[in-house]
C-alpha cells in the first residue's frame, strides 16, 4: 500500500473555516471518484500551530507506485488540480510512503 501525503497552504483569501471546509469536501468528492484511488482522508488544522503552517492535509491511498504515477497524469485528477486546487494554493508539498 502507498500513502501519498499532501499538505496545502492556501492563499490568504481561502484561509478561513468556510473556505477550508469547501476545499476539503471538493477534494474528498473529486479524488474518491478516481479509479486507482483506494481511499482519501482530508484534514483541516486541529490547533493554532498547525493552522500557522498548513490549511489542508490529504492522505490518498493506492495499491502501488504505478497507480500513483497514473493518478498524477489522470485527466480527472489534472482537472481537479489545475482547475480547482492550484488557483487556491500558495504552497504544496507531497510525499509517498509505503505502508
Amino acid at each position: 500500500m502507498i500513502e501519498r501525503i499532501v499538505l496545502f497552504k492556501l492563499k490568504d483569501e481561502y484561509c478561513n473555516d468556510a473556505a477550508r471546509a469547501e476545499f476539503a469536501e471538493r477534494t474528498r468528492t473529486d479524488l474518491n471518484a478516481l479509479e486507482r484511488v483506494r481511499s482519501v482522508t482530508v484534514g483541516v488544522p486541529a490547533d493554532e500551530a498547525s493552522e500557522a503552517s498548513w490549511d489542508i492535509s490529504i492522505v490518498v491511498r493506492f495499491d502501488s507506485m504505478e497507480d500513483v504515477q497514473q493518478y498524477i497524469i489522470d485527466p480527472a485528477h489534472r482537472a481537479y488540480v489545475d482547475g480547482y486546487a492550484m488557483p487556491r494554493i500558495e504552497v504544496r508539498k507531497a510525499w509517498n510512503f509505503q505502508t
